[in-house]
């Protein structure tokens, strides 16, 4: 059993990058190692020694792009977290576990009502749960939604900390979908998530998944896990790649209607794509965030009888059905990740933001 430490190390966001309005000089973002006091653990509260914390495109959206957290930097950032219980709630020392990336209160009109993934009080490590986050040795949480992790044979701990979210976020999407079994569907974007959300539609039933990326690699790994159809889009406007979308729907004798878009890049061509492609009784489920605006006729819905859905983190009761398919083998983990010392965070958030990894970043620690 590991000791409960004396202090808890940590790399936080001492402040974001900033653009002076006035001059357009940027100001870079700043992350420092930190000491941090171990908090008094309240009553169903544990501390968890992290084993691994994965690298977000909402982490990067902090720290570069002016999305706001909650709380206010200082802060440590990081929300997708495997690690095993050292203190607190007695039922769960020594247990290896994932923590949520929401936590939601569990007392509100919309957690009472099945919506709890986008419950207003809920606590989310790196942004409204203080000033501790996964980017750390440690982190206090309350222990009322942790995931067990039981028999994970050979999958390393670390590596199960992309379940916390990468993995989770697309069942929640395929949740708001009702993806139902022979259901068609497209995605673009085949990064961090969206790799997630091509083999998670194949596990739950699509017939027929098309991935749709720039990347070529990503596209050609994508066939072996889910994708039956890929399309690179580089080069091509939106209309270019309907027509082939259109082409592998005759060539397949598939209908033109009711197909599932799941839009997972959170870019601006992404999002006009997925909205040239969403068609009669289609729907549109937006997984990737951004902060650009996107225009649209929006009575093309009523026309269509067409849905756009926002979906948001993932349930916390949902987190044991996905990691049982990642450790029974229905979902890969191993193509899609790799591990750096949590030392090099300033690295790899340069890296990460320059360009999106093929394969999830997990940050080990390494104080």
């Amino acid at each position: 059993m590991a000791a409960v430490p004396g202090k808890i190390m940590t790399w936080q966001m001492v402040r974001p990058t900033t653009r002076n309005r006035e001059t357009g000089e940027v100001l870079p973002g700043k992350l420092e190692k930190k000491e941090l006091p171990v908090p008094a653990l309240k009553e169903g509260e544990v501390l968890v020694e992290v084993a691994g914390c994965g690298v977000c495109h909402t982490d990067l959206g902090y720290f570069y792009d002016g999305v706001p957290t909650v709380c206010k930097p200082p802060l440590t950032l990081g929300h997708e977290i495997s690690g095993t219980v050292v203190a607190g709630d007695a039922a769960w020392i020594g247990k290896e576990v994932l923590i949520p990336a929401v936590m939601p209160c569990r007392k509100c009109h919309l957690c009472k009502t099945g919506r709890g993934n986008r419950c207003l009080s809920q606590k989310m490590p790196g942004n409204s749960i203080g000033i501790y986050g996964g980017f750390s040795s440690h982190i206090p949480v309350p222990s009322i939604d942790l995931c067990e992790i039981k028999n994970r044979g050979d999958f390393p701990l670390s590596h199960l900390a992309v379940v916390a979210d990468a993995a989770t976020t697309p069942y929640q999407a395929a949740r708001r979908a009702d993806l139902r079994l022979g259901d068609h569907v497209i995605v673009i974007g085949v990064g961090g998530v969206g790799q997630y959300m091509v083999q998670e539609a194949k596990a739950l039933g699509a017939a027929m998944v098309i991935a749709i990326d720039i990347d070529q690699e990503r596209l050609d790994l994508m066939k072996k896990y889910g994708a039956d159809e890929v399309i690179n889009v580089t080069g091509k406007k939106p209309r270019d790649v309907a027509g082939e979308v259109k082409a592998i729907r005759k060539e397949k004798g598939l209908p033109a209607h009711g197909w599932k878009i799941f839009e997972a890049t959170g870019s601006k061509p992404g999002q006009e794509l997925a909205l040239t492609l969403l068609s009669f009784t289609g729907k549109l489920i937006i997984i990737g965030f951004g902060m650009q605006k996107v225009e649209y006729s929006i009575s093309r819905l009523m026309a269509f009888d067409a849905e756009i859905i926002g979906t948001w983190g993932c349930l916390p009761e949902y987190y044991s059905h996905v990691l049982s398919m990642v450790l029974s083998g229905k979902i890969a983990l191993s193509p899609f990740v790799q591990t750096r010392p949590m030392s090099t965070i300033a690295d790899v958030f340069e890296e990460a933001h320059t360009q999106s990894p093929d394969r999830r970043i997990i940050l080990e620690p390494d104080f």
